[in-house]
């Protein structure tokens, strides 16, 4: 006898019942070749690294095995040729581990952070069903919360600009007329008159 950890992802769109009939499928080959499963955990649901027959996400699900190892490879010659398993791995151990895997502890945190145990980015951990957290920086420098926007406003705390133009300056540039001032064309500069011989007009 000998003690494997085992580990094998179904097709993503098969059901919870149908992976609980592939891990009694597969438990009774390991029973019926003198082992024993001493603990299953069904992971749920998760993503892939990458894609297995077009499969995105997969079923996980673990088995404790102790059994010989001709019951083990009956049960991977089963899971082989099964349709509705893409990946399996076994791994022998020198002992089994008593408590929940790490996997199901990593759920049971996730669990309690769902049911608001904390706050966070936009968590509902706070009092009123909203986190104390805040992930679109609604807080000012004085770390108070902004008021309602002002509507056309950029912000509630900006009431009015602090802008002031400066003075002009000596040798600055006189302001450049609007836009339509200069698309206008110029009348034309009416000609000057001719100049008279002062000279002429004496002698005459």
């Amino acid at each position: 006898m000998a003690l494997y950890e085992h580990v094998f992802l179904a097709r993503q769109d098969v059901s919870n019942t149908q992976v609980e009939a592939l891990t009694k499928e597969f438990s009774d080959v390991i029973e019926q070749g003198g082992g024993k499963i001493t603990k299953s955990e069904y992971w749920g649901v998760k993503s892939l690294a990458y894609k297995i027959k077009k499969n995105r996400k997969a079923h996980f699900a673990l088995l404790n095995i102790d059994a010989p190892p001709a019951a083990v490879a009956e049960m991977e010659r089963r899971m082989g040729i099964s349709t509705e398993i893409i990946r399996f791995l076994t791994v022998k151990v020198e002992q089994h581990e008593t408590e929940p895997s790490a996997m199901m502890r990593k759920s049971d945190r996730d669990d309690r952070g769902e049911r608001g145990d904390r706050g966070g980015f936009g968590g509902r951990g706070g009092p009123g069903g909203r986190g104390g957290g805040g992930f679109r920086g609604d807080r000012d420098r004085d770390g108070d919360r902004r008021g309602p926007r002002p509507e056309g406003g950029r912000g509630g705390d900006r009431e009015g600009s602090t802008f002031r133009a400066r003075p002009p300056r000596d040798g600055d540039r006189p302001p450049r007329p609007p836009r339509e001032a200069r698309d206008t064309p110029s009348a034309p500069a009416t000609p000057p008159a001719p100049a008279t011989d002062r000279n002429s007009n004496s002698e005459s």
